[in-house]
């Protein structure tokens, strides 16, 4: 069956889908592109929301509304960057950093992928940081007391590969770095948490979401240069900063370019809004409309004035 065929049977199911159950909530099962064709294409939708991949989302707005315009709210990836600061506790920096970026072996958008240090504590601060990596437990995320599971699938652990090859040929890998087969290990997609310094700051690793537990490592000056270097990407979902000067978190928040913010958060430096208290939601290349889910204004994105003159 070739891929058209495949798309106009995956569209008629989704129309009969339409007519049986309207007005009802339905989930719509599906692999590959053909759902998600059969659903983008079809004219009686009047609205969409996708959470996915920056290129699948670009393509979803540029065809979803090829005829007039319509509500598509496309949720994206992220690069989270954390900044230390010099005033900062080291201790919560360590730990909140280390939380985002191996929780949930790094596999969300909101994961801390990028770690900016003042020069001055960054010995300090990586001490700490590969302390608590070093200290997390992996294995089967089931049992008690288990930290860190393996990597969804296949792909993800061929990409943790290449990844790692690069951290070994282009950096200096901290800790980590390496797939994990020892012992039960070895029955499922483990690998170690990495964390890369010495990379040049427009490095693949650097600029790409990877969705693997990986974080790189970079020493700044300045804060502007800090802000800089965090801004620096396509990506604009979270980021994290820690500090303990007031004029240095005004200017953090004046000036980062990211829908969700912390600052000095230590269970999770760029991770942990709470659904329902924290709208959540990126800007740039991390989310199409600048409104976050959960916020005052999201809904209203799917709807529709009308302006009503009535004359008796």
């Amino acid at each position: 069956m070739d891929e058209h065929s495949a798309s106009r049977i995956g569209a008629e199911q989704f129309r009969r889908g339409m007519r049986c159950l309207a007005g009802a909530v339905n989930i719509v099962f599906g692999t590959g592109a053909r759902t998600g064709e059969a659903i983008a294409t079809h004219p009686g939708v009047d609205g969409m929301l996708f959470t996915g991949s920056k290129s699948v989302g670009m393509s979803l707005l540029h065809r979803f509304s090829k005829d007039y315009p319509k509500p598509c709210i496309t949720e994206m990836g992220g690069k989270n960057p954390a900044i230390v600061m010099a005033s900062a506790n080291l201790e919560d920096a360590a730990e909140g950093v280390m939380k985002s970026a191996f929780g949930l072996q790094g596999q969300k958008c909101s994961a801390c992928s990028r770690i900016y240090v003042q020069r001055p504590v960054k010995d300090k601060f990586l001490e700490l940081l590969v302390q608590k990596t070093n200290a997390i437990t992996i294995g089967d995320p089931s049992r008690h007391g288990v930290w860190l599971g393996p990597v969804i699938h296949q792909r993800a652990y061929k990409d943790y590969a290449k990844y790692a090859e690069l951290a070994w040929k282009d950096g200096k890998v901290l800790t980590g770095g390496k797939a994990l087969t020892d012992g039960e290990l070895a029955h499922g997609y483990f690998v170690a948490p990495t964390l890369v310094d010495g990379l040049s700051n427009d490095h693949y690793l650097f600029q790409n979401e990877l969705f693997v537990p990986m974080a790189c490592v970079a020493a700044f000056d300045t804060l502007d240069e800090a802000l800089s270097l965090a801004n620096g990407t396509e990506y604009g979902l979270t980021a994290g900063f820690f500090s303990a000067e007031a004029k240095e978190v005004e200017r953090f928040l004046e000036k980062i370019e990211a829908g969700v913010v912390y600052v000095n958060r230590r269970a999770g430096a760029t991770t942990g809004a709470w659904p329902g208290v924290q709208p959540f939601g990126g800007w740039k290349g991390s989310g199409s409309s600048g409104k976050a889910s959960g916020g005052l204004y999201y809904v209203q994105q799917f709807m529709r004035e009308q302006s009503r003159t009535i004359v008796h």
